[in-house]
């Protein structure tokens, strides 16, 4: 069915006159009445470098979450464990676990890598307990290590108590948190191989999120279900140099929701370079200076002529270890909101 608007044009457009006021804030959405992919019940979608927010809706819900928090399971085992190869046997605590698994047998030995993609393409909750146990001797303590990644990540309104996401009391995220946490999870080279991957030819495990195969440029990253939190998932996608993160939880039709929120963010929203690296800006009229790195922000259209780079010099010092001179400071802002700050150097 044809939709009538896009999801994101209709607010985007009321929100203009806001930004002028300097309000840039993600707003609540619905989509239009003749729509049949529902909304869920919590969603967010965010630009992963930036982490600016293109879309929410009831982003700051806490919400059970299911097997999506084995992202955040994934990101911590890769943060404690240095060798994937090692080699675990399977303990006893882990066999047996109820929900979706693999299948682990007591005494069966497999690497510390084969239990990740087994975590993250099958699901595998006996997976995430023996990995949990491998890294911290209890499922207790891995959790704990789980929440100080979550801290790590800015995500501050939420909860983990297992590393698999049965339901369990006082588990939960919302789809703002577990967005950042996934932007955080997703800069780990190692966490973009395993949830890109369609098949781990090595244990003949295919990747059960169907993202990967229906949407253009998807690259990640977890799908979840129970009947508590309903249907989960976790998306992520690239075009050109635009990488979005979109949350669904409690979602009745999770790909399609998906899939419609991502093609307005990126319909919408171009990455823009803000400040190039080398382009010369002028200091209090009368010398120059440059970046050393270049600066990206999404963007709307009409967002772009309300970008400001103000420029202020400093009296000259040497940067350890570098040979160019801090000759001033820059800041970027987007309607007096400021994007980013740092040095210039001496032409």
């Amino acid at each position: 069915m044809k939709r009538k608007v896009f999801l994101f044009r209709v607010v985007m457009a009321t929100l203009f006159s806001a930004y002028m006021m300097l309000l840039i804030t993600p707003t609540k959405l619905t989509v239009s009445a003749d729509s049949i992919v529902p909304q869920s019940k919590a969603e967010c979608v965010m630009e992963m470098n930036s982490r600016r927010v293109l879309y929410q809706a009831h982003g700051d819900l806490r919400l059970p979450m299911a097997s999506t928090t084995k992202i955040v399971t994934c990101i911590t085992v890769l943060e404690l464990c240095k060798n994937l190869d090692e080699q675990i046997t399977i303990p006893k605590q882990a066999v047996g676990i109820e929900g979706s698994s693999v299948y682990l047998k007591e005494g069966e030995v497999y690497s510390v890598r084969d239990l990740l993609y087994g975590l993250m393409l099958r699901s595998g909750n006996d997976c995430a307990v023996t990995l949990a146990l491998y890294c911290s001797g209890s499922v207790a303590n891995f959790t704990a290590e789980m929440n100080k990644t979550a801290q790590r990540a800015g995500a501050i309104d939420s909860c983990f108590q297992n590393p698999h996401g049965l339901p369990c009391e006082n588990h939960y995220t919302t789809a703002y948190d577990l967005a950042l946490i996934t932007c955080y999870a997703m800069q780990n080279p190692t966490f973009q191989e395993i949830v890109a991957t369609h098949n781990y030819n090595a244990r003949h495990w295919k990747n059960k999120n169907k993202m990967l195969t229906v949407y253009n440029g998807a690259n990640g990253v977890k799908t979840g279900y129970t009947r508590e939190a309903g249907r989960c998932l976790v998306s992520s996608a690239k075009r050109e140099n635009l990488t979005l993160i979109c949350v669904v939880l409690s979602s009745p039709m999770m790909y399609e929701r998906s899939t419609l929120l991502l093609d307005d963010a990126f319909a919408l929203y171009k990455n823009v370079c803000v400040l190039s690296e080398n382009q010369a800006l002028v200091i209090d009229d009368k010398i120059k200076g440059v970046s050393r790195k270049n600066y990206y922000y999404p963007l709307l259209d009409e967002e772009i002529d309300l970008l400001e780079i103000k420029t202020h010099s400093v009296g000259l010092e040497k940067e350890k270890g570098a040979k160019q001179e801090i000759v001033g400071k820059f800041e970027i802002y987007l309607s007096k909101r400021l994007l980013f700050f740092g040095n210039l150097y001496k032409l």
